[in-house]
């Protein structure tokens, strides 16, 4: 029984309260220094982030 509470509180720690990808989510701004280290695939992945912010909550860069 303790495994099981303990269980549905941890379940209940990872949920969200909801919302749209414009309110849960913002603009990824690494600095120079952390851009200097990223590999091609995360610059893909933080640009592809960034252009569908722009594009649906009207983000600006």
């Amino acid at each position: 029984m303790v495994k099981i509470i303990a269980l549905s509180l941890l379940l209940a720690g990872c949920t969200t309260s909801g919302g749209s990808f414009c309110v849960a989510g913002h603009p990824l701004r690494p600095t120079r220094a952390e851009a200097a280290t990223l590999s091609d695939a995360s610059v893909a992945a933080i640009l592809a982030h960034n252009e569908k912010g722009q594009k649906l909550c009207g983000w600006r860069p």
